[in-house]
């Protein structure tokens, strides 16, 4: 293997102006746009995903790509502070001090399964990375090798042609190259979706190196929702639709999926959501390891005594049909180690509830981190319980959503894409939305430097056109007035 880090350590991005990346950006969504014809069907041949979700997640992958040229031409990332010289400064002479953000240098992105095209080798993470200056290296996931390679080969063109390095992207394959990638020095960080045992192993090796790295892993999630009685009484067969689509969507195989639905004790939630999951049918699972995992983690649910099967669903080699179960609280809590894992796959438990003060209280016990959570309320809907249930899902997730369904992830900036563990390795992150540039950055403080020696956005004549922000002299003088 020619030494594709070497390349994109080279390859220097950060060096050329956030427009100059912009423009680079650009010219990768465009000629992904052009390609896309070429594309779908390598994608389909490899995940047996459907064309029309194919083309969905392109765009979703071009629209993310021309979001991060926006956000690196405006240059607001880069959070430019000068602070001009003071000597009559409230704690004493205060010497000239400019501070901006840096890129950490070359990335390694282990690509997912799921998304061929929005969490690959131009997905999100690689997005945000280049944007903020950072070469990528991508560990090409092993469910579709032929389309990572044509994808980088699309992109290393594309960044070629605005005259910017193409190393400033570059692909590898196989489990090992990917862990000596991780360890190899010049990495500066890393990111993983996928499992959660995978991601804490990766987690670990980018710890224990010589020089510890940061690593931002997307990992396992439940997603919880809760639908009040008030909700249930106004449009339940709504909700029992809306949930059937969210989980049986790509069969399942979304980070996102409604894994554990709360519903009211009394009536017959399950049955009216059961005719919406027999009729989506069966679906390809994405690869062997996928079919795998799912089976045995469904074989887990269908075993554990107070489940009740609703749509019983199938396995049969990679495809899968929905299966639906059902049960209470005292069963979820006396069997937390078989039913609080992802089923990562067309599975969800419902599970009954008495409606009351105690909900808020044994979810506390029960549920961990997840990347997203919900709740469905009535019209006009507020209480105590209910603002108690808000704050624990809250503070258990990263994104809250109030009478809608987790899966499905807008691209914009106020997206937030994390959570605590186990959904991430690091909740104070996002892979999703601007925010996610944050991860590839670190601050860096000139003072009293001469001008000559000044980077481009700290310099007075900003040649850049950055933004920014100033504290002249004087100014604390002023402090406290309010």
């Amino acid at each position: 293997m020619t030494d594709v880090i070497g390349a994109a350590a080279a390859a220097d991005f950060g060096s050329f102006s956030p427009r100059d990346r912009g423009r680079a950006l650009v010219a990768v969504a465009d000629a992904l746009d052009a390609a896309a014809d070429e594309l779908i069907p390598v994608a389909q041949a490899e995940t047996g995903l459907a064309e029309g979700r194919l083309r969905g997640e392109l765009k979703r992958t071009t629209v993310q790509l021309r979001l991060f040229a926006s956000v690196a031409a405006a240059g607001e990332f880069l959070d430019v502070r000068i602070d001009d010289a003071d000597p009559e400064f409230v704690l004493g002479p205060r010497p000239d001090l400019r501070r901006y953000r840096v890129p950490l240098g070359p990335v390694l992105n282990f690509a997912a399964s799921n998304f061929p095209f929005a969490f690959s080798v131009l997905g999100g993470d690689t997005a945000s990375a280049l944007a903020a200056g950072c070469a990528v290296v991508v560990k090409a996931h092993p469910g579709h090798p032929k389309l990572s390679d044509r994808t980088a080969e699309v992109a290393r063109a594309a960044i070629a042609s605005t005259g910017l390095p193409a190393d400033a992207v570059t692909v590898i394959h196989g489990q090992d190259e990917g862990v000596a990638a991780l360890r190899d020095p010049r990495i500066t960080a890393a990111t993983f979706t996928g499992s959660v045992a995978g991601g804490r192993a990766l987690a670990r090796i980018a710890a224990e190196r010589d020089h510890p790295i940061p690593f931002y892993g997307e990992l396992g999630s439940i997603n919880p929702v809760v639908v009040t009685p008030a909700a249930l009484a106004e449009r339940a067969e709504q909700i029992a639709a809306g949930f059937a689509t969210s989980v049986t969507s790509s069969a399942g195989q979304l980070c996102t999926k409604p894994g554990l639905l709360f519903v009211p004790a009394s009536g017959d939630f399950a049955g009216l959501a059961a005719g919406a999951f027999e009729a989506a049918g069966p679906h390809r699972l994405l690869h062997p390891g996928i079919a795998q995992g799912y089976t045995r983690r469904r074989d887990e649910v269908l075993g554990t005594p107070g489940v009740t099967v609703v749509v019983t669903g199938e396995v049969a080699e990679l495809e899968a049909s929905p299966t639906l179960v059902e049960t209470d609280v005292a069963t979820l809590i006396a069997h937390r180690d078989t039913l609080l894992d992802e089923a990562f796959g067309p599975l969800s438990v419902v599970v009954r509830y008495e409606p009351g003060g105690a909900l808020a209280a044994e979810l506390a016990g029960l549920v961990e981190g997840s990347l997203a959570a919900g709740v469905h309320t009535g019209a006009g809907e507020d209480s105590p319980w209910l603002r108690d249930l808000v704050a624990l899902l809250s503070d258990r997730s990263g994104r809250l959503l109030f009478n809608g369904w987790p899966t499905g992830v807008a691209v914009t900036p106020a997206q937030q894409h994390g959570g605590p563990w186990p959904a991430t390795t690091n909740p104070t992150t996002t892979s999703v939305g601007t925010a996610a540039i944050d991860r590839f950055l670190r601050p860096v403080t000139y003072q009293d430097c001469p001008p000559e020696l000044l980077p481009e956005p700290l310099r007075d004549d900003n040649p850049w056109h950055v933004p920014q922000h100033r504290s002249p002299a004087g100014e604390s003088a002023r402090w406290g007035e309010i």
